[in-house]
């Protein structure tokens, strides 16, 4: 249990789906009346829950080693800042989700000042770089992972590891599996049930925007061609304004609905999803949408991470989780409009097809674990509390 009244912790998350993470965690403690003086890296959100941005992870959500050299000025400034902040307030421990470069990097200076490191959310290590596990084991005290197959991966890596379950699991709400509350919810933007709806994500990051929205778009233009009774709405990621998007939309020549809302509440609204790969995919995945995956980037970054991905099979998130190709993964030149639509089209056309995906999606829920998972974390972190 915790021996004092107030606790400080240091916590870096850079990206969308960890600043949710992280934001649930620090409401956790809240709910439970701990005094927590958490500050690092964040978002809005996490602010507005009491959390101190040191750096702002919107401006630190990139990725690729092409792009996170545009950004490392910025990086780099946010590093040292969080790194003298570590020094002078030292927190009872250091919590860091994900986001690899970086937090490895902060780990090791971490360590060497003597704070306890734990590591939620697991970087892909599996995938990526499995070298970096060797580092994982002298400078993180504990890492929680949130799917089962990172358990055994870590432990023949001699890596202290926990499975705690996945936190989108506590994002599902009845209310997105039932058929009256979504024909209620469709309608309010002019869908009736007899429409399909092709709802695009093209990421969370700058420059996913830059690779994606504009393939996505030209895809969906030759969906509508074929298809006139077909919806298309644009789901804005939840670091984005809608005006930032609504900028990158002029001079288009169908008609499409922009939406900005909580994620699952906004992909309830889709038949099928063209999605960016990453914790998007899950989230689809979840509530059972049968989805095409893509992803592009800069060529030189492709190229180098074709050096280091070696290890698995597939690179969208829910087809990891599934063990199996259950939607279809493009990357790069066949990430264009035209294989796009050729991998789209048959889930417009078939409802079979679309079933039979959404049903294979379903075993998702059931290989990560129990809802609780915040609350699974907040148990492990009671051991750091100084």
């Amino acid at each position: 249990m915790p021996s004092k009244d107030s606790h400080k912790v240091l916590i870096v998350a850079a990206e969308p789906s960890s600043c949710l993470y992280a934001q649930r965690l620090l409401e956790h403690w809240k709910r439970e009346g701990l005094s927590v003086e958490a500050f690092g890296i964040g978002d809005k959100a996490m602010a507005q829950v009491g959390f101190e941005c040191i750096g702002h992870a919107e401006e630190l959500a990139v990725m690729g080693f092409v792009e996170v050299l545009g950004h490392w000025k910025v990086i780099k400034t946010a590093f040292y800042k969080l790194l003298d902040a570590a020094k002078t307030r030292k927190p009872d421990f250091v919590l860091l989700l994900d986001y690899p470069g970086f937090n490895l990097r902060f780990a090791k200076k971490a360590k060497a000042l003597g704070l306890p490191v734990v590591y939620y959310l697991s970087p892909q290590v599996w995938a990526w770089k499995q070298g970096r596990v060797k580092t994982i084991r002298e400078i993180v005290d504990k890492m929680l992972v949130a799917f089962p197959f990172e358990v055994d991966f870590y432990k023949k890596h001699d890596v202290t590891v926990e499975f705690v379950g996945h936190p989108l699991l506590d994002e599902l709400d009845p209310k997105h599996f039932d058929p009256e509350a979504r024909s209620r919810h469709r309608a309010k933007y002019g869908v009736t049930d007899a429409d399909l709806v092709l709802a695009l994500m093209p990421g969370s990051r700058t420059t996913e925007l830059k690779y994606h929205l504009a393939p996505q778009l030209e895809a969906a233009r030759t969906l509508v061609q074929r298809h006139p009774q077909l919806k298309v709405m644009l789901f804005v990621a939840p670091n984005f304004s809608k005006e930032e998007i609504q900028a990158q939309l002029a001079g288009l020549d169908f008609p499409l609905i922009l939406i900005k809302d909580e994620p699952f509440t906004m992909i309830d609204l889709a038949d099928v999803v063209l999605c960016a790969s990453g914790t998007a995919t899950l989230m689809v995945g979840l509530l059972e949408k049968p989805m095409v995956i893509m992803y592009k980037v800069n060529p030189i970054t492709a190229f180098i991470a074709g050096f280091f991905v070696q290890h698995t099979k597939h690179f969208g998130l829910i087809n990891l989780v599934l063990d199996q190709a259950v939607a279809p993964e493009l990357f790069q030149k066949g990430a264009d409009a035209p294989h796009l639509v050729k991998q789209i089209d048959p889930l417009l056309v078939s409802a079979t097809e679309r079933r039979d995906m959404a049903a294979k999606l379903k075993d998702a829920k059931n290989r990560l674990g129990n809802p609780g998972a915040t609350k699974r974390v907040a148990e492990v972190l009671k051991e750091y509390w100084s």
